[in-house]
């Protein structure tokens, strides 16, 4: 059904774009499937990856993220900072226009102004949105009255004021929570808005058939260009929903999707060697591109005064567990190469801050493994209890693959496999011991991992999941967080990945990849840590 209704939709659509349009036998379409399907196209809502992605299409920001996770201009042409750290003013572009749509008068866009910013932040913080990204403002400075300091003094100056000094605020501003939106379109549409979007984004709303297709066309009026060329280049992006990640797969094969991002188990070694390359017979179909992803997969141990009686309250036990299995061997036969060996912190590569050299992780080291169980009293691992893993069915090959090397040094695992929703709720509770989770970046600073082990952020009032507490770091992680030179901010960060290290609350498992695969006639999809989709600078011959 989808692959008939796509063609006919797009071609109707297409064809009654107006004059402005070549004739659709010439126009190109930039074609993806969301197999996990989207819940929203309102950006106050895009907390996955593939909402991220269908509104990052469709809404800008002040500013926004190049491929190496700098913070460029959006619409906001320059900002200042003030001495102190905590006053940002943003200068708007003045040539910036909502997308045409009947809520505004003659049907024609009209142009952003601050206080559009203003009125689109204070409707993330208000409790009737109910939107999961006010954390992103948790730092802005309340005025007497309680309202948030934003501010509006001219039509393109924007001010913002934060109760302390925070550094990656700008990269923050970056995230689509932060996007901009249309007070009439709101109004006239109030929680529909979802699949009524309006933005400034460099294509449209067009129509959503849900769990079936969703379609954008260009946005004709869009601001940015590149080489003196109005963007975007392809005239459509159309999204299919195929579930099956097999089936859709088999679509790219055929040529019926541009991109796929990401290996499904269900056909990497059909795709990829045991070494992790492209396999000979799609060597000349499309193109495989791979790049750090600041995504860290990482089994968790509970160490909060509860855990004291518990034998993983023993760091002398949880660093044998690190030293214990071969990240290596995992990832290459498990993985086909995909990801990197977590043998460094829990911040991942791909970040400035980040320096391997001369950072002590884990490698596998049967050896310390069984020097460390015997000064915590247990020689090869004699009278030591079973330990339970509690982790879900996606990583279960990973945890028996722990599970038998750790038994060779004579640690006892059991598996307990969990549903992915009871999974997440039962570590949010902090009722399981010894965990799988994953941490995605939010943002791309350091300080975005090093919160989940910071002891305010104890769960279920924040993501320490660990419950770790440690003086020492708490007080780098205060002061990291209001230093405002960068080189000096990152040697506290690593000090802190350290230590976090020495603690061993975490087992690093591995440090995953973007990987995107694309047929050979399209260009210039990028490239990035955040595996963030930007279609706008995609050409299709």
């Amino acid at each position: 059904m989808i692959r008939l209704l796509l063609p006919i939709l797009l071609v109707s659509l297409l064809a009654s774009c107006g004059s402005d349009h070549k004739q659709h036998s010439d126009q190109t379409v930039f074609r993806y499937n969301e197999a996990s399907g989207i819940s929203s196209l309102d950006p106050a809502f895009a907390r996955g990856q593939a909402d991220i992605w269908a509104c990052n299409q469709l809404f800008n920001g002040l500013v926004q993220l190049n491929d190496q996770l700098e913070v460029e201009p959006c619409i906001a042409r320059s900002w200042d900072i003030s001495e102190d750290g905590k006053t940002y003013v943003f200068h708007l572009r003045g040539d910036v226009r909502f997308h045409d749509h009947a809520v505004f008068p003659n049907g024609r866009g009209r142009i952003v102004k601050a206080s559009d910013f203003v009125y689109s932040f204070n409707r993330l913080l208000d409790p009737s949105t109910a939107s999961p990204g006010t954390w992103v403002f948790n730092k802005v400075e309340r005025n007497a009255d309680g309202v948030p300091a934003f501010s509006a003094p001219s039509d393109t100056t924007l001010i913002i004021r934060l109760s302390d000094p925070f550094p990656p605020f700008p990269g923050l501003l970056a995230n689509q929570y932060c996007s901009v939106v249309p007070h009439e379109a709101i109004e006239k549409f109030g929680k529909d808005f979802r699949k009524n979007p309006v933005g400034t984004g460099p294509f449209r709303f067009s129509t959503w058939e849900e769990r079936t297709a969703l379609i954008y066309l260009k946005n004709e009026h869009y601001f940015e260009e590149e080489n003196g060329e109005r963007l975007p280049f392809v005239d459509a992006v159309s999204i299919s929903f195929l579930s099956d990640r097999q089936s859709a797969f088999l679509e790219f094969v055929k040529g019926n999707l541009d991109f796929i991002s990401g290996i499904d188990a269900s056909y990497k070694d059909e795709l990829l060697t045991r070494g992790g390359q492209l396999r000979e017979k799609y060597r000349d179909q499309f193109t495989m591109e791979t790049g750090p992803y600041l995504n860290t997969e990482y089994m968790g141990f509970f160490v909060g005064n509860e855990s004291k009686t518990s034998v993983t309250g023993d760091p002398r036990i949880r660093q044998a567990i690190n030293y214990g299995f071969d990240r290596e061997r995992m990832i290459m036969y498990l993985r086909n190469k995909i990801g990197i060996p977590g043998i460094y912190g829990m911040v991942p590569p791909g970040l400035p801050s980040t320096d391997t050299a001369g950072f002590k992780g884990y490698t596998y080291r049967p050896d310390l493994t069984a020097q460390l169980l015997k000064e915590a009293g247990f020689p090869g691992g004699k009278g030591l209890p079973e330990i339970v893993m509690s982790t879900t069915k996606e990583y279960q090959d990973l945890c028996e693959f722990m599970q038998g090397q750790l038994k060779e040094s004579g640690i006892r695992i059991k598996l307990e496999v969990n549903q992915g929703a009871a999974h997440r709720e039962l570590v949010a509770k902090q009722e399981l011991a010894f965990f799988r989770g994953s941490w995605i970046a939010d943002y791309p600073d350091a300080e975005n991992y090093l919160s989940l082990f910071y002891s305010p952020n104890h769960a279920p009032a924040g993501p320490n999941y660990t419950h770790f507490s440690d003086a020492s770091f708490d007080s780098l992680y205060t002061i990291a967080g209001k230093t405002v030179n960068d080189s000096i901010r990152y040697d506290l960060y690593r000090q802190m990945d350290q230590l976090i290290m020495d603690e061993s609350p975490v087992v690093v498992l591995y440090y995953d990849q973007v990987i995107r695969l694309y047929q050979k006639n399209i260009s210039g999809l990028g490239m990035n840590a955040m595996n963030l989709l930007n279609v706008k600078k995609v050409r299709k011959k």
